[in-house]
């Protein structure tokens, strides 16, 4: 995963999949970033995930909680159309922007 921050916006891509295996130490790189920078938008792009499963959600879930701890904002870009339906079902459009890739 790479991680860059420009302009006061912390960007994440993540990569392959995303499960119970993979999400804690995803979730803990992005969050030692969210606690160094104090970004005002956190932004995921999901272009290169592969699969997704629950553990996708609550990698979301638990980032807004974490940014807007600090009135911080949410964006998932480049969700594939694939996982489109899942994050649209989880209501994470209610807690910031989402993107889906191509759209």
């Amino acid at each position: 995963m790479k991680i860059t921050f420009s302009d006061d916006i912390l960007t994440a891509f993540v990569e392959g999949e995303i499960d119970h295996h993979t999400a804690p130490e995803i979730r803990e790189e992005i969050d030692k970033r969210i606690m160094s920078d104090k970004p005002s938008i956190l932004r995921l792009d999901y272009s290169g995930v592969t699969f997704m499963d629950s553990s996708g959600i609550g990698l979301i879930m638990g980032r807004y909680k974490l940014v807007s701890s600090y009135s911080g904002k949410l964006e998932v870009i480049n969700v594939p159309h694939n996982m489109a339906k899942v994050i649209k079902l989880s209501g994470i459009e209610k807690l910031g922007k989402v993107m889906i890739k191509g759209e």
